[in-house]
């Protein structure tokens, strides 16, 4: 894959609330069960001017989302996210499977086995791997099909990594989307299965 054919996006969020008469506004990243933070929150003073606080209101405390290295094949049809402290591969449905279906395509197999070599390369033996629908079709049948998408994705890992690991499936249906659902562009985005994992060694350096 060449650089032109990648999209980088590095970013550092914290988390702040602002407590006040009775009402609070907080910003967050909408992520799923499982995501982590190593990093303590920066020290704030609440009483410093600078934060221009309304008289009465205080500081919840601050969460710090630790800084992602995102990698996006040009298409978006295979995604890696990089943290401190764990990697993530999002892999669009279409790659993987024909239209509502759970049953894996025939390219499909070198993609996740690609995905299994990098499992074994951090030398993680605990691997998540949830599916995620866009929001046609009802709820319900969007469970079913993620959760069912994500079991054919672990069987495929299971066959390429040690017998002592340990998985974590699950699906989300329309829950956790990473794009707009109101478009065909989003929704492709959103149909997909996430393999994640505990990183051991540091992210490589974009080149």
């Amino acid at each position: 894959m060449t650089t032109t054919g990648r999209r980088r996006l590095a970013a550092l969020a914290v988390v702040v609330t602002v407590v006040w008469s009775g009402a609070s506004v907080t910003a967050y990243a909408d992520d799923p069960p499982g995501s982590t933070s190593s990093s303590p929150p920066p020290a704030i003073d609440s009483n410093s001017p600078d934060l221009m606080l309304p008289d009465g209101a205080t500081l919840a405390p601050a969460k710090v989302l630790d800084i992602k290295q995102i990698v996006e094949e040009e298409g978006g049809e295979q995604r890696r996210e990089d943290t401190n402290v764990d990697v993530t591969f999002a892999l669009q449905a279409e790659v993987l499977f024909p239209k509502n279906s759970a049953k894996l395509s025939p390219a499909a197999a070198a993609r996740i086995r690609a995905i299994a070599g990098e499992v074994r390369t951090q030398g993680s033996g605990k691997v998540r791997v949830f599916g995620f629908t866009d929001n046609l079709g009802t709820y319900e049948h969007g469970l079913k099909l993620s959760k069912e998408r994500a079991v054919a994705v672990q069987q495929v890992l299971a066959r390429e990594l040690e017998p002592g690991t340990s998985y974590e499936i699950r699906g989300y249906s329309e829950d956790y989307p990473i794009a707009d659902n109101r478009t065909e562009e989003g929704r492709k985005k959103n149909r997909r299965v996430e393999v994640s994992f505990p990183r051991t060694a540091p992210p490589a350096a974009a080149p």
